[in-house]
């Protein structure tokens, strides 16, 4: 039994039992400090085992998450939008203003979530702008190259979040993901990104576009946070 964020995800693995809920990726089980509402998607997914036979795949009974910004909170991390530079120029900047605030996180932390890549943050942001710049791939690359899009996009993204909470204060997670996808060239180039991948001759490719955007891989989520 599992309980799943991405319908598209649930469907395609098809688990004996699934419990589709509408919560963040990574809050299988919603927001935090709220037990009452934990329970109950727990017992639902519990319920599930009761089905005599599968794949069975049901939709939570829970009330739909309410997105708001916290009250008062600005990010102290802001990069200019009015700007002749590049967008990988853009990038760039913002990866040497954040890195000294990720060196931070990361001690204070003793872990990262960075290193699916297993190259510098630097080096993914070059491959995503290179991949914007020229998105072809020869077929026998297809998975390679999508698989790389992957890793390099999920350190990218890591990276900017865990340099974000070295900051002081407390911010919600909502508040973090409109920050990165409006106020950031990141979250920008992840867009651009993710239209060529949508528009790519390769199927594995276009599943990237579909799946890869800062974790948050859902046409919803994309949408609730891009504010596009």
């Amino acid at each position: 039994m599992v309980v799943a964020l991405v319908r598209e995800h649930a469907e395609k693995v098809g688990p004996p039992r699934a419990l589709l809920v509408p919560f963040m990726l990574g809050r299988p089980f919603g927001e935090p400090d709220n037990p009452e509402l934990q329970t109950q998607v727990l017992r639902q997914a519990l319920a599930l085992l009761e089905a005599g036979s599968g794949p069975v795949l049901e939709d939570a009974d829970v009330p739909e998450p309410v997105f708001e910004l916290t009250e008062g909170w600005s990010c102290p991390v802001s990069f200019p939008k009015a700007t002749d530079d590049s967008l990988a120029d853009r990038v760039r900047k913002e990866i040497a203003e954040l890195q000294p605030w990720y060196d931070v996180r990361v001690r204070a932390a003793d872990r990262t979530s960075v290193g699916l890549s297993e190259v510098s943050i630097d080096e993914c942001a070059e491959s995503l702008v290179r991949f914007s710049l020229d998105s072809a791939v020869a077929a026998a690359d297809a998975q390679t190259v999508a698989n790389q899009l992957r890793w390099w996009s999920s350190d990218l993204k890591a990276f900017y979040m865990e340099a974000l909470l070295a900051q002081p204060g407390e911010v919600a997670a909502q508040d973090m993901e409109r920050w990165f996808w409006q106020e950031t060239a990141a979250g920008a180039l992840f867009l651009e990104l993710r239209q060529l991948c949508l528009e790519h001759v390769a199927p594995e490719v276009r599943e990237v576009g579909l799946y890869m955007i800062g974790d948050l891989e859902s046409e919803y989520y994309v949408a609730e946070y891009s504010g596009r």
